[in-house]
C-alpha cells in the first residue's frame, strides 16, 4: 500500500483539514454525483505536480476552498499531502502467505504497512504562488519531480492516474499523438533535442560537401573552357567572312521579293478601291429604297390601327349588353317555374274541393254509430247496478238523478281536473327537468375541476419548458459560439502553418533553382565579369539594364522580359561616346559582344502618347503601361521607356485581343492609335495584328534573373519563417489534436442540445395547445355551470309553484264536486257516496270510461265536421287563379324585353363582323407593305455585306501593304545593323548611316541600330499605312537603288509560301549557325595565363572538398549513433508494451463463450526512425471482423484503450495507479472483467478506483466514501475495510459453505 493516507487543507470542497486513508491496495472511492469524488482524484493529482489546466481550474488559487457568503481572505492558503509508504519484501511476503491464520490476517490488515514513508505536500495561496515540500522541506520543481521519478511516477508520461475522458481520449488518439505519448514513455523524446542537433550539423555538413564539390567541379571546367579557347582563336576571322557572304546574298533576296510585293499589292488596292466606290454607290441607292417602303409601311399601319379601335368599340358594346340578355333569360325561366307551380296549385285547389263532400258524408255516419254504440253500453250498466246490492240504495229516479250530479259535476269538474292533470305533468316535468340539470351539474363540477386541475399541470409545464428551451438556446449559442472560436483557432493556426510551409517550399525551390542557374550559365557570369572590367575603366557604364530594374510584382516577370526582349540584356551608358570607348576596350580586349543604350541619344515615346494610354489603363484595370509595372531608378528610366516603349501589360489574351482589334475595327480610330500588347504568359500582339505566343526556356530563365537580386533576403526570411514555424508549433503543442478532440466534444454537445431543443419546442407548443384548449374547456364548463344553477334555481322555482298550482286545482276539484254532491247526498241520505260507488264502482267505472270515450270522440268528430263545413274552397281557388293570370303577364313582358334586347345585339354583331373583314384587309396590305420592307432591308443587308467585304479586303491590302513596308524598313535597318554592305545602282544614291548608330565589335554597332530602328518603330509604325509618308518614300528609294544584277536567277524567281519560308530557314540557319559558332568561339587573348592562375584554384579547391568530406563523415556517424539510440529506446517500449497489450486485451475479453479472447495490437508505420512517423491502435473483440477504432462501440473502446493504459502501465510501473470513472462506458459483464484484472495486479501495484458500478466496490478491499456536509457546504469523508468480509469468506469456505453464497452478503454490507 504504497500511498496510505492524502491529507487535505482547504483543497477545493474539502473545508479544513481532513485526514483520508487508510488507502489499501484495491480501494474505491464512492459517492453521490456532487459529492466531491473527483475534487479527491484532483488532490491526488495536484499533490504529484499535475497543472492546474488539468484540474477543471482556470488558475491556481481556484483550488482554495471558500465557506459560502465568506469575504475574501487573502491569508488562506489550500495544501495537499500524499503519505507514501515504501513497500518492502516483508509486506509483500505477508501478503502472499496463505498459510497464516485469520487472527493473524486480520492484525496485519489493521496495521500500517512497514517501510521508509516519505509525505509528499503542495501548498498553493491566494496569490496563485505555489510551493512543493517533501517531508516537510521545500524543495524545487525538479527536484520534487525526480523525487517522484525515483519512485516510479512519471510527471511527462502521467503513468499513474486516469483523469475522466482519458479513456475515450486514448481510443481517439492519432498516430502521431500516440507516437509522442511512447517517446515520454520511452525516453526517447529526451534525445529530440539532441537528434535534431545532429540531424541539422549532418545536413549543414552534406550542404558544405555538396558546395565544396561543385566548386570543385566548376573550377575544373572552367580550366578546360579556357584550354578550348585558346583553340578556337583561329577559327574565329574564316567564319566572320563566310557569314558577311552569306548575310548580302540573305538580304538581297529578301529586299527584292519584298519589293516585288510592295508594288503588285498597291497595283491590286487601286482595284479594290474602284470596287469600293461602286458597292458605296449600290449602298446609297437601297437605303432610298427601304426609306421610300418604310414610309408606305407607316401609313398602312396607321390605318389598321384605326380600324382595330373601332373593332373594339363595337366589342365593347355587344359586352356591354350580354349581361342584360343572360339576365332577361335568367327571368324568364324564374317566371315559367312560378306559372306551372300556380298552375299545380289550382288542380289542387280543384281536386280537394270536389272530395270535400265525400268527407263530410263519412264524418257523419261515423258520428250516428258512436251514438248508438253509447246507447247499448247504458242498457248493459242498467243490468248489471240492478244486480249488485250496496250499502244504500238508490230508487231509479235517484239513480238516474245521481248520474245526472255526477255527469253535471264530471261536467263542472271536467275543466279544473284538467287543468289539474295539467299542473301534474307540469309538476312531474320540473321534477324530471331538475332531476337532469342536477345530474349535468354534478358531471359538470367533475369536468371543471379535471380542466382546473389540467391548466394548473400545463401551466407549471409550459413554464418549466420555457425556462429549459431558453437555457437550452442560451447553452447552444455558448456551445456554437465556443466551437466557432476552437475552429477559428484551429483554422488559424493550420493556416499560419500552411502558410509558412508553403512559403518555405518555394523558397527552397527558389534557392536550389538559383544555385543550378549559377552552376550552369557561364557566359553569364562571363557577361557580369565584362560589365564590372567596364565599370571599373569607364565610370559613365550604368550597367546592365536586367540589374537596374525590376518589376513591381513576380508575376510581372515573364510580360516585362518578353516586352524588353533582348534590349534587357543591353548595357545603360550616359552618352554615346562612353558607348564608343566600351566598345573599342572590348574589341581590344576580345571579351565578347555587346548592344550599349546611350541615355543622351535614345528616343522613347511621346509624353503625349504615353499619358493618352495611361488614362485608358486607368478606367480598366485589367491592363497597365509595361513602364508603370518596372521599378527603377530616375536616372535608368529613359532607358526603361526606350526598352518597352509604350507596350500595354495585359491580364489575358481576350483582353489583349479587346485591346487591340477593337480598337482597330472602330472606324473613327487611326493607324496612330494602334497599341502593341504583352499578356502575363508572354503573348505578344503586335501594332501591325501580327500574334506570337509561347515562351522558351531562355525566356524563363531571363524572368526569373531578378530573383538573383533578392537571394540573400530569401535566405534570412527563410530563417525567419523557419523561427515562425517552430515558435508556432511550440505555441500550439499538442493543439491539433486536442483541438479536434474538444471540437468533437462540442459538436456532440452541440447536436444533444439542438435535439433537446427540438424536443422541448415541440413539447412546448403541445403544451401551449393542451392550455388553450383546457383553459378554453374550463371557462366554457364555468359559464356551463352558472348557466346551470340559474337554470337550477328556476327549475326549483318551477316545482314550487308547479306543486301550487297542483294543491290549487286539486281543491278547486273538490270543491266544484262539492257543489254538486251535497244536495244529493241531503236528499238521498247517503251520506258516503264513495261506498256506494265502491260497491257497482268497477263496473260504473269500465262504463264511465267507455262512455267518456264514446263522447270524447264524438266530440271530436262533430268538431271535425263543424270544421270542414266552415272550409272555403273557392276563395282559395280565386287567389290561386289571381296569381297564376299575374306572373303569365309578367313572362309576356320579359319575353318581349328579351326580344328587343337580342334583336340589338344582332345588330351590333353584324357591325362587328364588316369592322373586322375591314380589319383584316387592312391587316393583310400592312402585312405585304411590311414585307417590301423586309425585302428592301435585305436588299440593303446584302448590299452592306459586299461594301463590307471590298472594305475588310482595302484594309487587309492596307494591312499587308503596312506589313510589307515595315519588313522592308526593318529588313533594311537590320541590314545596316548586321554591317551588311548592299551592292547599289551608282554611289550618289549610297545609304547613310543614321547619326544615333552606335557600331561595336561584332553585332554591338548593327544591335545599337536596330533599337534604334525599333524605337522609331514604336512611335511610327502606323505610319507604314500612308504612301506618302517619308519614312515610306525613302525605304521604297532605297530599294530601288540596289543593284540586283550580280544576283542569282534562282533567287530572283517566284515561290510559293512554303518554298519561301523554306529558302528563309536555310538561310537564316546558316547564319545561325556561323553565328553560333563565332558567338561560341569568343577567343580570350589572356586565356594561357588565365588557365595558369586556375590550375592553382582547383588544387586549392581539391583540399576544401576533402577537408569538408572528412568532416561530413563525421556528422554522419555521430547522427547515426544517436538515431540508433534513441529508436533502440522507442523500439524497445513498443515491443514491450505491444506484447503486453495483447496479453492484457486478451484477458480482459475472455468469458465463456469466447474462451480465446479478442487481439489488440500496435503497429508502426516505419521502423528505422519510428517516432517520425505515426503508430495505429488496432482492437478486434471476440468473434468480430477487423476495424477501425472509430467503428467500434463504447464500450469496446474503453476496454481496449484500459488494456493499453495496463499495457503502459506494465512497463513503466508507478507503485500506485489511480482511476476516475473509467467504468462510465462499460456494462457490468465488462466491469467485472476490469475488477477482476485489477484484483489479480493488486499484489502488484496499489489501485484507487473513483467508480459508481457496485461491482467495483464489491471487489475492492475497502471503501472510501465521500459525502456533502449541507452545513458548511464541504466534502466529508469514511472509510470502510472490506477485508473482513473477505475473512468471513474465507472462514466458510473452510466449513464447506459455497463461495457465491456469501457475495450476496458482501455486496449488501458494502452497499450499506
Amino acid at each position: 500500500m504504497p500511498v496510505t493516507y492524502i491529507e487535505l487543507e482547504n483543497f477545493k470542497s474539502y473545508a479544513g483539514i481532513q485526514r483520508i486513508g487508510p488507502f489499501f491496495n484495491f480501494t474505491c472511492v464512492i459517492g453521490p454525483n456532487g459529492s466531491g469524488k473527483s475534487n479527491l482524484m484532483d488532490a491526488i493529482s495536484f499533490v504529484l505536480g499535475v497543472q492546474s489546466r488539468d484540474l477543471r481550474s482556470n488558475q491556481m488559487k481556484d483550488l482554495i476552498f471558500r465557506p459560502p457568503g465568506s469575504e475574501r481572505d487573502e491569508t488562506l492558503s489550500a495544501k495537499a499531502s500524499l503519505v507514501y509508504v515504501e513497500p518492502t519484501k516483508e509486506d509483500g511476503d505477508t501478503d502472499e502467505e496463505e498459510g497464516e491464520s485469520p487472527q493473524k490476517k486480520s492484525r496485519l490488515s489493521k496495521k500500517l504497512p512497514q517501510g521508509k514513508t516519505t509525505i509528499f505536500s503542495r501548498i498553493v495561496t491566494t496569490k496563485g504562488t505555489g510551493e512543493y515540500q517533501i517531508n516537510g522541506k521545500s524543495v524545487t520543481f525538479k527536484q520534487y519531480e525526480k523525487k517522484l521519478a525515483s519512485i516510479g511516477v512519471l510527471l511527462k508520461a502521467r503513468n499513474f492516474l486516469v483523469f475522466q475522458g482519458d479513456v475515450e481520449s486514448m481510443a481517439r488518439k492519432n498516430p502521431k499523438e500516440l507516437v509522442e505519448m511512447f517517446e515520454n514513455l520511452s525516453g526517447s523524446a529526451d534525445l529530440k533535442e539532441e537528434y535534431e542537433l545532429a540531424l541539422k550539423a549532418k545536413d549543414e555538413a552534406e550542404q558544405k560537401t555538396i558546395f565544396a564539390y561543385n566548386k570543385t567541379k566548376e573550377h575544373k571546367s572552367e580550366r578546360r573552357v579556357l584550354k578550348e579557347q585558346k583553340e578556337e582563336a583561329e577559327r574565329f576571322h574564316d567564319l566572320l567572312q563566310q557569314r558577311t557572304t552569306l548575310k548580302e546574298n540573305y538580304f538581297l533576296w529578301l529586299l527584292f521579293h519584298i519589293h516585288s510585293d510592295i508594288q503588285q499589292r498597291e497595283s491590286n488596292k487601286a482595284d479594290l478601291q474602284e470596287s469600293l466606290e461602286e458597292c458605296q454607290a449600290v449602298v446609297a441607292e437601297k437605303e432610298a429604297a427601304l426609306k421610300k417602303a418604310k414610309k408606305e409601311a407607316s401609313k398602312a399601319r396607321g390605318a389598321t390601327s384605326s380600324k382595330d379601335k373601332l373593332r373594339i368599340k363595337l366589342e365593347a358594346e355587344v359586352d356591354k349588353l350580354q349581361p342584360s340578355v343572360i339576365e332577361s333569360s335568367e327571368a324568364i325561366q324564374a317566371l315559367k317555374k312560378r306559372v306551372a307551380s300556380d298552375e299545380r296549385a289550382v288542380a289542387r285547389i280543384e281536386k280537394d274541393n270536389a272530395s270535400h263532400g265525400k268527407k263530410l258524408s263519412a264524418l257523419q255516419a261515423e258520428i250516428d254509430e258512436y251514438t248508438e254504440q253509447e246507447s247499448e253500453l247504458q242498457k248493459e250498466y242498467d243490468e248489471v247496478k240492478e244486480s249488485e246490492t250496496g250499502v244504500g240504495s238508490m230508487t231509479e229516479e235517484q239513480e238516474v238523478q245521481y248520474e245526472k250530479v255526477r255527469d253535471a259535476a264530471a261536467v263542472a269538474s271536467a275543466a279544473p281536473r284538467r287543468e289539474l292533470h295539467t299542473a301534474v305533468r307540469v309538476l312531474e316535468n320540473a321534477r324530471a327537468r331538475a332531476a337532469k340539470m342536477s345530474e349535468e351539474k354534478k358531471e359538470l363540477i367533475g369536468r371543471k375541476e379535471d380542466a382546473e386541475r389540467s391548466v394548473e399541470e400545463l401551466t407549471q409545464r409550459k413554464d418549466t419548458l420555457e425556462k429549459s428551451l431558453e437555457k437550452t438556446q442560451a447553452d447552444l449559442v455558448s456551445s456554437e459560439a465556443e466551437l466557432q472560436d476552437l475552429q477559428k483557432s484551429a483554422s488559424e493556426y493550420q493556416n499560419k502553418r500552411d502558410a509558412i510551409e508553403t512559403q518555405l517550399d518555394k523558397i527552397n525551390n527558389s534557392i536550389r533553382q538559383a544555385k543550378d542557374d549559377r552552376r550552369k550559365d557561364k557566359e553569364e557570369e562571363r557577361v557580369l565579369s565584362a560589365i564590372s572590367a567596364l565599370k571599373r575603366h569607364f565610370p559613365g557604364v550604368k550597367g546592365r539594364l536586367v540589374d537596374l530594374c525590376r518589376p513591381s510584382q513576380n508575376r510581372y516577370n515573364l510580360a516585362v522580359t518578353v516586352a524588353g526582349g533582348k534590349d534587357m540584356d543591353s548595357i545603360v551608358v550616359d552618352t554615346k561616346k562612353t558607348a564608343f570607348d566600351a566598345i573599342k576596350y572590348m574589341r581590344d580586349q576580345r571579351i565578347g559582344t555587346a548592344t550599349f543604350l546611350p541615355l543622351d541619344s535614345i528616343q522613347i515615346p511621346s509624353p503625349e502618347s504615353t499619358e493618352r494610354i495611361r488614362a485608358m489603363a486607368e478606367k480598366d484595370k485589367r491592363y497597365r503601361l509595361a513602364a508603370d509595372v518596372i521599378r527603377v531608378d530616375d536616372e535608368a528610366r529613359r532607358a526603361v521607356l526606350y526598352a518597352v516603349g509604350n507596350t500595354v501589360v495585359c491580364d489575358s489574351l481576350d483582353v489583349a485581343r479587346e485591346l487591340c482589334f477593337s480598337r482597330r475595327g472602330n472606324a473613327s480610330s487611326n493607324v496612330d492609335d494602334r497599341i502593341k500588347a504583352v499578356t502575363l504568359t508572354g503573348m505578344v500582339i503586335s501594332k501591325a495584328g501580327t500574334m506570337t505566343g509561347g515562351t522558351t526556356k531562355d525566356d524563363s530563365n531571363r524572368a526569373g534573373r531578378w530573383s538573383e537580386q533578392k537571394l540573400e533576403q530569401i535566405r534570412v526570411k527563410k530563417e525567419k519563417l523557419e523561427g515562425e514555424r517552430e515558435e508556432l508549433d511550440s505555441l500550439a503543442g499538442r493543439g491539433s489534436g486536442s483541438h479536434t478532440a474538444k471540437a468533437e466534444d462540442l459538436r456532440n454537445t452541440i447536436g444533444n442540445l439542438r435535439n433537446k431543443a427540438q424536443y422541448s419546442k415541440s413539447d412546448l407548443e403541445y403544451t401551449k395547445k393542451k392550455l388553450k384548449e383546457q383553459t378554453a374547456l374550463l371557462k366554457s364548463s364555468r359559464k356551463t355551470f352558472d348557466k346551470l344553477e340559474t337554470q337550477q334555481a328556476e327549475a326549483e322555482e318551477d316545482i314550487k309553484e308547479a306543486n301550487q298550482q297542483v294543491e290549487k286545482r286539486r281543491k278547486a276539484v273538490r270543491d266544484i264536486e262539492e257543489e254538486h254532491y251535497a244536495p244529493f247526498r241531503e236528499e238521498t241520505g247517503i251520506r258516503d257516496l264513495r261506498a256506494y260507488d265502491e260497491a257497482i264502482g268497477k263496473a260504473r267505472e269500465d262504463f264511465v270510461k267507455k262512455r267518456t270515450d264514446i263522447r270524447e270522440h264524438l266530440a271530436k268528430l262533430t268538431a271535425k265536421k263543424k270544421y270542414e263545413d266552415e272550409k272555403d274552397y273557392d276563395a282559395k281557388l280565386a287567389t290561386a287563379t289571381k296569381k297564376k293570370t299575374k306572373h303569365e303577364k309578367e313572362l309576356k313582358k320579359a319575353i318581349e324585353t328579351e326580344e328587343e334586347l337580342t334583336s340589338e345585339v344582332s345588330e351590333i354583331k353584324a357591325k362587328l363582323a364588316d369592322a373586322e373583314s375591314s380589319l383584316k384587309q387592312a391587316t393583310e396590305k400592312e402585312q405585304e407593305l411590311e414585307e417590301v420592307v423586309r425585302d428592301a432591308r435585305e436588299a440593303l443587308n446584302e448590299a452592306e455585306g459586299d461594301s463590307s467585304k471590298v472594305q475588310k479586303q482595302v484594309n487587309a491590302e492596307d494591312n499587308d501593304l503596312a506589313v510589307l513596308r515595315q519588313t522592308l524598313h526593318e529588313t533594311l535597318q537590320k541590314a545596316k545593323v548586321d554591317e551588311v554592305d548592299l551592292p547599289v545602282a551608282s554611289d550618289d544614291d549610297g545609304m547613310e548611316e543614321d547619326d544615333d548608330e552606335v557600331e561595336g565589335s561584332d553585332l554591338s554597332g548593327g544591335r545599337r541600330s536596330r533599337r534604334s530602328s525599333q524605337q522609331s518603330t514604336t512611335q511610327d509604325s502606323t505610319h507604314f499605312s500612308q504612301r506618302s509618308n517619308s519614312m515610306v518614300v525613302k525605304d521604297r528609294k532605297d530599294a530601288s537603288n540596289v543593284d540586283f544584277s550580280n544576283m542569282d536567277e534562282d533567287l530572283k524567281m517566284r515561290r510559293s509560301a512554303a518554298e519561301k519560308e523554306k529558302l528563309q530557314q536555310k538561310f537564316e540557319s546558316k547564319i545561325s549557325k556561323l553565328n553560333q559558332e563565332i558567338e561560341g568561339i569568343a577567343p580570350n587573348m589572356k586565356a594561357a595565363d588565365a588557365f595558369n592562375t586556375m590550375t592553382v584554384l582547383v588544387k586549392t579547391t581539391v583540399d576544401d572538398f576533402n577537408t569538408a568530406k572528412e568532416e561530413s563523415r563525421k556528422a554522419n556517424e555521430e547522427f547515426n549513433r544517436i538515431r540508433k539510440n534513441r529508436s533502440h529506446k522507442f523500439n524497445t517500449a513498443f515491443k514491450k508494451i505491444d506484447e503486453a497489450l495483447k496479453t492484457i486485451y486478451t484477458d480482459m475479453t475472455k468469458s465463456k463463450k469466447h474462451p480465446l479472447g479478442g487481439n489488440a495490437y500496435l503497429s508502426l508505420d516505419g521502423s528505422d526512425e519510428p517516432y517520425r512517423g505515426g503508430m495505429k491502435f488496432n482492437a478486434m473483440p471476440p468473434m468480430k471482423r477487423f476495424r477501425d477504432m472509430e467503428q467500434l462501440s463504447g464500450g469496446e473502446k474503453t476496454i481496449a484503450a484500459l488494456s493499453l493504459l495496463f499495457a503502459i502501465h506494465s512497463y513503466r510501473p508507478a507503485p500506485f495507479f489511480i482511476m476516475d470513472e473509467v467504468d462510465a462506458a462499460l456494462d457490468n459483464v465488462n466491469v467485472n472483467k476490469v475488477c477482476n484484472y485489477i484484483s489479480q495486479r493488486s499484489s502488484d501495484f496499489q489501485c484507487i478506483v473513483i467508480s459508481l458500478k457496485d461491482m467495483f466496490y464489491e471487489n475492492s478491499e475497502s471503501l472510501v466514501g465521500i459525502c456533502r456536509d449541507v452545513s458548511s457546504n464541504s466534502s466529508r469523508t469514511m472509510t470502510l475495510d472490506l477485508t473482513k468480509f473477505d475473512r468471513d469468506r474465507k472462514k466458510h469456505s473452510r466449513h464447506g459453505d459455497d463461495l457465491e453464497s456469501d457475495s450476496p452478503k458482501r455486496r449488501k454490507v458494502s452497499a450499506q
